[in-house]
C-alpha cells in the first residue's frame, strides 16, 4: 500500500501541473476531463502491468478526490446511513452510524492533505480559518454543516466535526414514523402553525432540532413569505416558494465586513416577511429574535441549545442580558410574551430522538414565566433489544391562549 502511497503523489503531482489554474474551474466538464488525465497518466506509466484492477482503481478514484472532492473523506460523505464525521488530527476519523460512534481506518496521507481539504471547504462559502481566526463554521455543497478548530486552539491537530442532512428534509409523518410524535399531537401541531403561533424547539446536541424545524416548517402555507436566517444554512424548506435566505458571514482578515445573525434579523424587519425563521440563537441576537415576534411576525421559530424547557428559557435570559442590561423582569415579560409553544427534543439512552414535552407559555406571574405542559412522554419500559418503549400523551391541560387560532378560523378542538 505504500507503493501505490507514492504513486499517487506522483499522479497528482502530474496532473496538476498540467491542469494549473483550470482546478479552480468548478464544472462537471472539467471533472470529465480531469478523470480522464488521471486515467491517461496512469496507462503512459503502465501502472496496468504492476497493480491489479481494483488498485488502479482505487488510485484514480483517490486522486480525483483529493483533487476535486473530499480526499479519503468522500466514500464518508456519499455514505447515506453516516450522519456524522469527526476529525481528530490527520489519522483519527470517526463517524456516527445508527446512532453509534465508531472509529474508522481512514487517515489522511499527511497534515498537509488535511490543511488543504480544510481550505478548499471553507473557500468554498467565501470563509477563511487560520491560526489568527482558528474557528470557522462553514457547510459542503449538499448541506451538511462543517465545523473547524485550527491549531493552537485545537491541540491534537485540525478538528473538523461534519453534520451530514438526509437529501430530501424531515417530514411530519417520518416523525410520526419514527415515534417522536403522535398522529395526536402532529395534527395539533400543524393547526398551531397555520394559526401562526411562535413556536420555540430545544433540546442537547444531536437530539434532531433543525431537522423537526424543517418538519414544521413544511406545514405553513405556500403562499406566505419567509425569511430565513442561520450561521450556516441548512435548513430545507423546498415548500415554500416565497422564500428569502440569508447567512452571516465572518469577518475578514483585516476584521472587517462581518455580517452578524443579530444584524440578519433587523435586516430581515425590512424584507416583508410573514414569517422569521431563525436556525439556532447562541448570544445576544435572541433578543432581536424576539422583539421580532412581539412586532408583528407572528408564526415564527427558532431552535436552541438546553437540557429541558425551564433550561431554555433561563438561557434565553442570559443570551438577551449579552445584548443588553435590561431588568430581569422586563426580560422575561418580553420572553413570555414572545413565545407561545416551546417543543423539548431529547436523544434517549436506546440513540432514538424523541419529543419529550409540548408546552405552552403562559405569561409572566409573580417573578416567573408560567409554563403549561399540553404533552408529555411517557416512559413505560424497554423492550428485548433495550429500546425505549413510551411515547407522546396529552396532559389534561387545555391550551389557554387560542386568540390566534380563533382570529385565523382554526378549530383546536
Amino acid at each position: 500500500m505504500s507503493d501505490i502511497g507514492e504513486v499517487i503523489k506522483e499522479i497528482r503531482k502530474e496532473a496538476a501541473a498540467i491542469t494549473g489554474s483550470a482546478l479552480n474551474f468548478n464544472t462537471e466538464e472539467f471533472d470529465v476531463l480531469l478523470l480522464e488525465q488521471i486515467e491517461a497518466i496512469c496507462f503512459s506509466k503502465q501502472l496496468i502491468n504492476k497493480f491489479s484492477a481494483a488498485e488502479l482503481k482505487t488510485i484514480v478514484d483517490t486522486v480525483f478526490n483529493q483533487m476535486r472532492r473530499h480526499d479519503v473523506l468522500e466514500p464518508l460523505i456519499n455514505d447515506k446511513s453516516i450522519t456524522e464525521i469527526m476529525i481528530n488530527g490527520p489519522d483519527k476519523v470517526f463517524i456516527e452510524k445508527n446512532g453509534v460512534v465508531e472509529e474508522t481506518d481512514i487517515v489522511f496521507e499527511s497534515r498537509e492533505r488535511l490543511d488543504d481539504l480544510i481550505q478548499n471547504m471553507v473557500a468554498k462559502v467565501n470563509r477563511s480559518v487560520n491560526e489568527a481566526e482558528p474557528v470557522v463554521d462553514a457547510r459542503l455543497e449538499d448541506g451538511s454543516r462543517v465545523n473547524v478548530v485550527l491549531p493552537p486552539v485545537a491541540l491534537n491537530g485540525p478538528l473538523v466535526t461534519i453534520r451530514k442532512f438526509p437529501d430530501n428534509p424531515m417530514t411530519v409523518n417520518e416523525l410520526i414514523m419514527y415515534g417522536s410524535l403522535t398522529i395526536d399531537a402532529a395534527m395539533f401541531l400543524e393547526k398551531l402553525v397555520k394559526a401562526k403561533y411562535n413556536i420555540f424547539i430545544c433540546g442537547g446536541t444531536g437530539s434532531g432540532k433543525t431537522s423537526f424545524l424543517n418538519a414544521l416548517s413544511s406545514l405553513i402555507p405556500q403562499d406566505e413569505r419567509i425569511v430565513t436566517i442561520e450561521d450556516s444554512a441548512e435548513l430545507q424548506l423546498s415548500t415554500i416558494k416565497n422564500i428569502a435566505r440569508l447567512e452571516t458571514r465572518n469577518a475578514n482578515t483585516e476584521g472587517r465586513g462581518e455580517i452578524s445573525m443579530k444584524s440578519l434579523i433587523k435586516t430581515s424587519l425590512r424584507m416583508r416577511p410573514e414569517r422569521i425563521i431563525v436556525g439556532e440563537v447562541r448570544g445576544g441576537e435572541a433578543l432581536d429574535m424576539l422583539q421580532a415576534m412581539n412586532t408583528g411576525h407572528d408564526g415564527s421559530m427558532s431552535t436552541g441549545h438546553a437540557n429541558s424547557t425551564a433550561d431554555m428559557l433561563s438561557r434565553l435570559e442570559t443570551m438577551v442580558l449579552m445584548a443588553a442590561p435590561l431588568p430581569l423582569e422586563a426580560i422575561k415579560k418580553q420572553i413570555a410574551s414572545a413565545l407561545d409553544i416551546i417543543i423539548f427534543l431529547s436523544r434517549l439512552r436506546d440513540y432514538t430522538r424523541r419529543t419529550m414535552e409540548i408546552t405552552e407559555v403562559l405569561g409572566y406571574k409573580d417573578g416567573e414565566i408560567m409554563l403549561n405542559p399540553l404533552y408529555i412522554f411517557e416512559e413505560t419500559g424497554e423492550d428485548s433489544k433495550g429500546m425505549v418503549i413510551g411515547s407522546l400523551k396529552r396532559t389534561e391541560n387545555p391550551l389557554v391562549n387560542r386568540q390566534k387560532a380563533k382570529q385565523r378560523g382554526i378549530d383546536l378542538e
